[in-house]
């Protein structure tokens, strides 16, 4: 044989050597499109108690002038503040969350639309958060804020500051929900469960409920009013489970 002819030999010998070795790795455990699967969901639902509640008080006032408006409303919104920390509330928890200053202008006559509007006066706002965790205490802090001259009150919102428990617990829920859901699907179709082959899981964390609070009059005689009602009541953690069985 001459050399040419040995070399052509061995090239082609290394060909089918390395041809054949795909198929030796693709010999194994099968891939999840292979195997016969069920795949199901579950969800896991757990109402855990609020212990965090932000209080949302503003002061509008108007003037003839931005500068009129403006400092009319830094001094109601200093008295508010000053009511709040009165009443045991520190001021670090206490934060700006909205400002506006904006002017109001005058309708015009019908007729006259071509005339340039007419500033007639200026409107400010001032919006504080207010947090505090003790939310038995929540009415009578609301009044507090409105005896002091907060002539707006945007809602009261709650929380759970720490809700990693209840999310273990919420998703605990769902993959218990989602394996019987497994197994009621495995026995109707009269095969056997298998290993789990995957599993993923989304939660969504309690998000801060919105309490609107409604008073007839802000002008009322806050020391013979009765304090004002609020229920925190609970809030929803929920978290979503979703799992692949073999079958057999």
């Amino acid at each position: 044989m001459s050399r040419d002819m040995r070399i052509l030999a061995l090239g082609v010998l290394a060909g089918m050597v390395t041809g054949a070795l795909p198929a030796r790795a693709q010999v194994g455990t099968p891939t999840l499109a292979d195997q016969r699967t069920i795949r199901v969901s579950g969800i896991g639902e757990v109402h855990a108690d609020p212990d965090l509640a932000t209080i949302q008080f503003a002061v509008e006032t108007t003037g003839a002038t931005a500068q009129e408006a403006g400092s009319a409303n830094a001094d109601a919104m200093d008295r508010v503040i000053q009511a709040l920390v009165g009443a045991g509330v520190p001021r670090e928890q206490i934060q700006t969350s909205g400002y506006s200053l904006f002017p109001e202008y005058a309708r015009p006559d019908r007729g006259s639309d071509a005339d340039p509007p007419v500033i007639r006066g200026y409107r400010a706002s001032n919006q504080v958060s207010v947090e505090s965790s003790d939310l038995e205490g929540l009415g009578r802090l609301i009044d507090v804020g409105l005896a002091a001259g907060a002539n707006r009150l945007n809602g009261v919102f709650f929380e759970v500051r720490n809700s990693a428990a209840a999310e273990a617990e919420a998703l605990r829920e769902a993959v218990q929900a989602a394996r019987a859901s497994a197994e009621t699907m495995a026995a109707a179709l009269g095969v056997q469960l298998g290993d789990v082959l995957d599993a993923s899981t989304s939660s969504e964390p309690p998000r801060p409920m919105f309490r609107a609070v409604a008073r007839e009059s802000f002008q009322m005689d806050m020391a013979a009013a009765a304090p004002t009602p609020i229920e925190p009541g609970q809030q929803t953690v929920r978290a979503v489970a979703s799992l692949v069985f073999a079958i057999r």
